[in-house]
């Protein structure tokens, strides 16, 4: 039986699945040594909920912050410059 020699598109899965594994937090790539594409996906897809719970935490934060600040004082001004970047 002769082996199947790799696709281009073989090798670009490949290289999706590495770069996924190199965004991924090392605490998450440590837990999956070894899985699969499909298990690196599922993970990616939770690591990405994450990210976006934490998004609506510090907005909400945020705005609660700002909400409470004085307009003209010094920490406003702050996120002013900060906002600007």
């Amino acid at each position: 039986m002769a082996s199947r020699r790799p696709s281009a598109s073989d090798e670009e899965l490949r290289e999706l699945i590495s770069r996924l594994q190199s965004v991924l937090p090392e605490t998450r790539r440590r837990s999956r040594k070894g899985g699969s594409a499909t298990s690196l996906l599922k993970e990616t897809c939770e690591y990405i909920k994450s990210l976006h719970r934490d998004v609506d935490e510090l907005s909400d934060r945020l705005s609660e912050l700002v909400a409470t600040m004085d307009v003209n004082g010094a920490q406003a001004e702050i996120l002013r410059i900060f906002f600007r970047s």
